[in-house]
This record gives structure tokens, C-alpha cells and sequence, in this order.
């Protein structure tokens, strides 16, 4: 089938001709690659990818269609995709329509038919940069010039495009205003609050699975309120964006993790970080896709993880001796996880919760799920 012409433009000139699919419209990103060979639906859904364009490595999108059960937010959160071939005819038993059809109904345009490898490697090389994907406007320059006026990634604050209005429960049938009936009275199920700065829904069934009850709050909860509440624990979640313009959430975060049990994901764990005196900074091209591969210092264990991040903690601007920097990428060698050698605080850059992904790093909630149950025993006996 022969699709309307589409273009992706980037900002250092470079223009990719293909076919649109999806919405016909127009949108600017970062443009970024993910090289997973599953997980569309996912990725695509994920908040971390607010304000990116995503370029999927594998070279065909959609084969297996797309369901109720893979988001991982209410929404699609990635500004436009781009990939080699889409599938026309999905087929997987879970399958309840095609993807290029559920771009089309939210809004998002995807341009296919392009050399991906050739986009990749030029990302790689040259770093991840801003474009413009169109099917309605095919002038290339122009369309530079629409990449190169739009935000960068760098400086850019996110959290409060992405998380919710109101605090919520997460339930057994997922986000609800009140908590299951099993819940109403807690019991030995300990209270873990989320920050959502942009919270992907495995890690709220994760926390579930590990016997939490779950409270999810806005970003810009003051710490004063979410203690209020008396958590057995709480999470600082992923997000999109740069860690640095969050002020409001690195000083929550830092007078949390001194109260209770806190742990942070990929964008919380550069929260405590930037709380606890370090400095981030802003990777070429990221870690993006479910086979990165992490080495556990303490064992020289290796986990194959769910990543994406475009921004890392400096591991060498943390305060000496405050943290043990557990893990580290194999890849580049870059802070993977932490562990603060006084308080009961834990971070690690990637996914534990996968979705996709596989399930090796999912020993980070067990290991959180541990230290609230430490600090509560510790606090029974004080």
C-alpha cells in the first residue's frame, strides 16, 4: 500500500524522505533510538518519552498489533515514530487492532520507510538532536528550521506535563479514587507513596506484587505533605526531561529519603543525586532498549535491564563516602544504581520494573520492600 509522502528533518541538516502513517500532522522531538526488538506499545506509552521523537531499530513495527493491556499510561506520550517497515496485518492472539491505526485515533504521526540504520548511526555519531517529522509540510527547509527553533531536551522540565492532577490509589484494577476494600484498613500491608513525575504503570504493580499499598501524588507535592500521610516508604519515579530545572522535587526528595525508606527510578535516582549534592549531565545518545547489559559491583553479577535515559548521575560529584555506587553499565560505564551507605536509600538509572523488558533487576523492589520492613522493626523497637 502506498502511503503519503513524509519527512523527517533534523536540525543539523540531515533529512530522511519516507511514507506517514499514523496521524497526518506534524510534530518536533528529540530524536532517539530504541533498539528493542518488542515492546512498541510500551515504549510508546511510557511518560518518559514525553518531548521525543522515537526511532525503533528493529526494522518492522506492529507485527503483533496492539491491546488494552500494554499501556503504560493512559495515553501515547512520544511526540512521532519512526521505523523501517509497519505491518499492515498484526497477528497475536492478544492482538485488538493495528498500531498505525491507534496513532491515528491519538493524534501522533509516524513516518515509515526510512533507513533506520543510516538514522541510527547518525545519532550515534553525532549525538541524539532535535527534528521535525511532517506529512503536511514537505519543504526540507523549512523543516530544519522548525527542528532547530524548537526546545532542547537540555534545561527542559517535563515532570508537570506528565504527571497527574490529583493523588489516586493504584488498585488491583488499576487508578482509583479510593483503595480495594482489602486496603481500606492497611493492616501489615505497608503504604508506599509515588511521586509521579511521569510513573509508569509496572512500577505501581510491582510495588503491588511486593504486598504494598500504593498512593500516587503530583510532582509538586511539598514532602511535608506526602510524610503527612505516613508512608512505610516512597518512590521517586521515572520521568521525562532533565533532572537539573526540578529544584521542587530534589529538595522533597532530599527531606524524604532523611525520614523514610526511599527509592528512586531512572529519573528519581538523578532526584537524589542532585539532593544529596551530586551533579548530572547529559549522555550523547542514552540508554534506550531491553538488553543493556549492568554489573552488580558488589558480586560481579551481571543484569540485562530496561533502559531509558538521556541523563545520568556523575558518580564522581557525589559526596565521598555517603553512597556505595553499586552498579555501573557495561556499556559505558556510567552510574547504573546506589545504595546510601546510612539512610535506607536506594536508586538505580534503569527499569526494574521492565515492561518490556526481561526481569532481572526486579530484586530492586524485593531489596526496597526489605528496608521498609528493616525500618519499621527498627522503629517498633526505638
Amino acid at each position: 500500500m502506498r502511503r503519503p509522502a513524509a519527512l523527517l528533518a533534523l536540525e543539523d541538516g540531515r533529512v530522511f524522505r519516507g511514507e506517514s502513517f499514523g496521524a497526518r500532522t506534524e510534530s518536533t522531538g528529540e530524536v532517539v533510538f530504541n533498539t528493542a526488538m518488542s515492546g512498541y506499545q510500551e515504549v510508546l506509552s511510557d511518560p518518559s518519552y514525553c518531548g521525543q521523537i522515537v526511532t525503533f531499530t528493529y526494522p518492522l513495527l506492529g507485527n503483533y498489533g496492539v491491546n488494552d493491556e500494554d499501556w503504560e499510561s493512559d495515553k501515547l506520550r512520544a511526540q512521532a515514530v519512526v521505523c523501517r517497515e509497519v505491518c499492515d496485518v498484526p497477528s497475536n492472539w492478544r492482538s485488538q487492532g493495528r498500531l498505525e491505526d491507534l496513532l491515528e485515533v491519538r493524534g501522533v504521526p509516524g513516518i515509515c520507510g526510512v533507513d533506520t540504520r543510516a538514522l541510527t548511526r547518525h545519532l550515534r555519531d553525532r549525538g541524539v538532536m532535535r527534528g521535525c517529522l511532517s506529512a503536511v509540510d514537505l519543504d526540507p527547509d523549512a523543516l530544519v528550521e522548525k527542528a532547530r527553533r524548537s526546545p532542547s531536551m537540555l534545561g527542559l522540565a517535563l515532570a508537570d506535563l506528565v504527571t497527574c492532577s490529583e493523588p489516586y490509589w493504584w488498585t488491583e484494577g488499576g487508578p482509583a479514587e479510593q483503595p480495594d476494600a482489602g486496603d481500606q484498613a492497611g493492616g501489615d500491608r505497608p503504604l508506599a507513596v509515588v511521586y509521579d513525575f511521569g510513573v509508569k504503570y509496572n512500577i505501581l504493580r510491582r510495588l503491588r506484587a511486593e504486598g504494598f499499598r500504593v498512593r500516587v501524588v503530583p510532582a509538586r507535592t511539598p514532602a511535608r505533605d506526602v510524610l503527612a500521610l505516613e508512608p512505610d516508604g516512597v518512590v521517586l519515579s521515572n520521568g521525562p526531561g532533565d533532572p537539573e530545572p526540578l529544584a521542587f522535587a530534589a529538595a522533597a526528595a532530599r527531606e524524604i529519603a532523611h525520614a523514610v525508606p526511599t527509592f528512586g527510578i531512572c529519573l528519581g535516582h538523578q532526584l537524589l543525586g542532585l539532593a544529596f549534592g551530586g551533579r548530572t549531565g547529559k549522555l550523547k545518545f542514552g540508554h534506550r532498549g531491553i538488553n543493556h547489559p549492568v554489573i552488580d559491583r558488589r558480586t560481579g553479577a551481571v543484569e540485562v535491564t530496561s533502559q531509558n535515559h538521556g541523563f545520568h548521575v556523575d558518580g564522581g560529584s557525589l559526596p565521598a563516602g555517603e553512597f556505595e555506587l553499586t552498579h555501573v553499565s557495561a556499556n559505558d560505564g556510567t552510574l547504573e544504581g546506589m545504595v546510601h551507605r546510612r539512610l535506607p536509600v536506594l536508586s538505580c538509572q534503569y527499569h526494574p520494573e521492565a515492561s518490556p523488558g526481561p526481569h532481572d533487576a526486579r530484586p530492586w523492589f524485593r531489596a526496597f520492600r526489605e528496608s521498609v520492613v528493616e525500618h519499621r522493626q527498627t522503629a517498633e523497637i526505638a
